[in-house]
């Protein structure tokens, strides 16, 4: 055994000696209880993937402009936006397995686990199939170019385009449980790893369309469509072959007395869905109904940009949300406590990060997209103003979603969209701020929930949350 512990030391010795740098990177991974270092892991992969998605999404941006011209761009952000919006109609059911799977699994209940699995993959794809169904009836009644302020030419064009789009989204949306099932086990770099590969399909194939087409709004939705649901079909057969075997769904494991288990906190999730979806992917249409398409543009490519900030803090407290789960259920808050007042602090970091990127923005916009387009330096100072808003609801957010206690937040998502629409519009039109009256209505009615949020957290963690506080 000495023999064994000396040889151990000598090859550690070497490899500091190799590689320092490295060597530090494993010891700092290798520290605390299980939990934590599952999360250094699957962050560390996540910044990676996401590095390379980022790279990816600014090329796919890149080449769709010079594919499109900058109004059918404004009118494909426009279409894809609004279809966005059925992401959140599985009424929270997502959410709800995300919490329910990872408690039946800190209480080792499997055959719960799956249960949960089988039922949330029937109820969601009776909604699925049911929606589908509604939107062939009603489609050939809209006029997609009414809805998205264009030329009437487009109409049918545009039609045939939303039909496919939305069929194509809402099988991604069934598909995409297998995602949720491994964050819900803490798996989320795994989970982010398919929309890598989704997006390296999809830009592959809007590379042809540029080298073997003319512009065509129905070939771009068809390839950025159909590319994840291609990924998605191969990696739940993957997986609920392999390691999830036991988890696969099951018609005799759909049981729908634990519909209520899932619903309950699910209807809550759904609402707080909704209300974000109306408030964010709003803003797009507004912008195109009172102004134009074109102008929907500069005002997503800024977006995009200081979102980056978004993803990159969201790659780091987005796996706590199920650990957070996992800790309460085991009564772990001390671990809770030091993993919020790390949070706060690197939110401190995030800020000088979007301070620098406002002082760089032009030059970074005329690097990604060669001056195309001009974005005003306004939209750049709100948006930082606005993501550093969102970061520091995210930290206490995720905990409170992790534990199921979102009744507040359902009361003030409700109060935000009431508030940000007729701000909003109020703020563009009534003013002289334009544009960028939609970004201040925004900052505005998330700066206030932010606050109720923050207060919460504190209460509940303390042990001195009642009432609606602890709901």
């Amino acid at each position: 055994m000495l023999k064994n512990l000396i040889k151990h030391k000598f090859f550690m010795s070497l490899e500091i000696l190799r590689n320092p740098f490295i060597f530090k990177i494993k010891t700092y991974l290798s520290k605390g209880n299980s939990r934590s270092v599952k999360l250094k892991k699957n962050i560390l992969a996540i910044f990676l993937i996401k590095g390379f998605n980022i790279l990816i999404t600014m090329l796919m941006v890149s080449i769709t402009i010079d594919y499109l011209n900058p109004t059918k761009y404004g009118i494909w952000i426009t279409l894809s936006s609004i279809i966005g919006w059925f992401s959140f109609f599985d009424i929270g059911l997502g959410h709800g397995l995300r919490n329910r799977f990872t408690e039946a699994l800190a209480n080792n209940d499997k055959e719960l686990a799956r249960v949960y699995v089988s039922t949330t993959y029937g109820i969601l794809s009776i909604i699925v199939i049911s929606s589908i169904l509604l939107f062939l009836i009603i489609n050939p009644y809209i006029d997609w170019s009414i809805i998205l302020n264009t030329s009437t030419i487009l109409k049918n064009e545009l039609s045939l385009l939303a039909l496919i789009v939305f069929v194509l989204f809402c099988v991604r949306f069934v598909l995409n449980l297998i995602s949720i099932v491994l964050i819900a086990n803490q798996r989320p770099a795994l989970a982010e790893g398919f929309k890598l590969i989704g997006n390296i399909l999809a830009l592959l194939l809007i590379y042809l369309l540029t080298k073997t087409t003319n512009e065509s709004l129905l070939l771009l939705g068809l390839s950025i469509s159909l590319a994840p649901v291609i990924i998605l079909i191969a990696s739940s057969f993957w997986f609920f072959n392999k390691e999830y075997s036991y988890y696969r769904p099951s018609i005799k494991y759909v049981k729908f007395k634990y519909v209520h288990s899932l619903m309950n906190l699910g209807i809550k999730f759904f609402i707080i869905q909704i209300s974000g979806v109306i408030i964010y992917q709003s803003s797009n249409i507004i912008i195109s109904q009172i102004f134009s398409p074109a102008d929907v543009t500069p005002y997503n490519i800024a977006y995009k940009y200081f979102s980056l900030v978004i993803i990159i803090f969201g790659i780091i407290t987005n796996p706590f949300w199920s650990a957070y789960t996992d800790a309460y259920t085991r009564n772990e808050m001390n671990w809770v406590r030091k993993i919020t007042t790390k949070m706060i602090k690197l939110w401190g970091v995030i800020i000088l990060g979007l301070i620098t990127m406002t002082l760089f923005a032009n030059n970074f916009y005329d690097f990604w997209i060669g001056g195309k387009v001009k974005v005003p330096l306004i939209f750049s100072i709100l948006l930082a103003l606005f993501v550093a808003v969102m970061s520091i609801g995210s930290v206490f957010v995720t905990f409170l979603n992790g534990i199921g206690k979102i009744k507040l937040q359902l009361y003030i998502s409700v109060i935000q969209v009431l508030i940000f629409i007729p701000l909003a519009i109020l703020l563009t039109t009534k003013t002289k701020l334009g544009i960028p009256g939609v970004i201040i209505a925004t900052i505005i009615v998330n700066f206030f929930g932010v606050i109720f949020i923050t207060i919460q957290y504190y209460k509940i963690i303390k042990n001195k949350a009642d009432g609606i506080w602890n709901q």
